[in-house]
């Protein structure tokens, strides 16, 4: 496990980097802290990676939302969108990204941009303090539970490391710190940046200690999306393309691949129908959307992530000319 002095040091070197330019499953272990209501507050208690090589208590996801027109065939349908994974994830080059990036260098194309950006959210476990939440199922007889976290959250958590504001991990069993997710509203969206660390420790229960002992943290990086193969890289640009032309999602073309959260999607295989489940979208992913007001964009711009995109269809054929403009130079 890492200590303090190590987390510091990791995200002191990550914000330089920055300065300088540099599947969470559907088995109901996350827990929807988006779903308190309005000026209520959920207390949760992180714990550690299970990887012995991750310095963090969390890890990060990167996803990239296209929207389709509807679904093809159905005239019932309405706009529908697909996740799917940010080869950056990996440390490799994502193909949108690639296409993207220069959209940025264009005033007229950086709302087009900034809804092709990869969301980032990051990926913690742990205790489910005090909640009034009414969770839709049962809950997991786990308690270790998993928690989807957007980058408004998550830069109140990470500034408080690194500003000294903690003196002890806060994932210790004896010494660690609870948190406090508070939703308020601001401008018509949900707003939590009146979260924060509580100012005391606090030893983990009885309870949770016989939790810990019976089950065990969780790997992180399982719950990650899967790697895309080299088809489903073919499949993502293709999808991408299809969505800034103002297409509709084709279920007989991409649906064994990745598919709208929550359709209920049969293609035809061999002849015979074939109900696929998207292997990287999930209600939780999407839902947590609604927690993440920001996105990082190539210049560290912060965007509202409900930006209208009305204007932006109007340009698809534009910009799909000057992306295959590019191939051919």
């Amino acid at each position: 496990m890492a200590t303090l002095a190590e987390i510091r040091a990791k995200l002191q070197s990550a914000n330089q980097r920055d300065t300088s330019g540099g599947s969470a499953g559907g088995d109901n272990a996350v827990y929807p802290h988006w779903n308190i209501a309005e000026g209520q507050t959920a207390t949760i208690r992180f714990l550690p990676d299970k990887d012995p090589n991750n310095t963090f208590f969390w890890v990060e996801r990167a996803m990239i939302k296209l929207e389709f027109a509807g679904i093809k065939g159905d005239t019932n349908s309405k706009k529908v969108t697909v996740q799917v994974p940010c080869m950056e994830m990996w440390n490799e080059t994502c193909p949108i990204l690639s296409e993207v990036r220069p959209w940025f260098k264009d005033k007229s194309l950086e709302d087009m941009g900034r809804k092709y950006w990869k969301k980032k959210s990051y990926l913690f476990q742990g205790f489910v303090v005090d909640s009034k939440l009414q969770e839709e199922g049962k809950t997991p007889e786990n308690p270790i539970r998993r928690f989807i976290i957007g980058a408004q959250i998550f830069n109140i958590i990470k500034n408080a490391l690194v500003d000294n504001e903690i003196e002890e991990l806060p994932t210790d069993k004896v010494r660690g710190l609870d948190f406090k997710i508070a939703k308020t509203s601001k401008g018509g969206y949900a707003d939590y940046s009146t979260s924060s660390w509580a100012r005391r420790e606090r030893a983990l229960s009885e309870a949770e200690l016989a939790a810990l002992d019976k089950y065990g943290p969780f790997d992180l990086k399982s719950f990650l999306p899967k790697k895309p193969t080299e088809v489903e890289l073919k499949v993502i640009k293709e999808m991408f393309e299809a969505s800034v032309e103002g297409e509709a999602y084709d279920p007989e073309r991409w649906g064994q691949y990745y598919k709208p959260a929550g359709a209920n999607i049969s293609v035809s295989t061999n002849s015979a129908p074939k109900t696929i489940s998207a292997p990287v979208t999930t209600n939780s992913e999407v839902e947590e959307d609604a927690e993440s007001e920001t996105v990082s964009t190539p210049t560290e711009t912060k965007v509202d992530s409900k930006t209208s995109n009305s204007d932006a269809g109007s340009r698809a054929a534009d910009i799909i000319a000057m992306i295959r403009k590019r191939q051919q130079q």
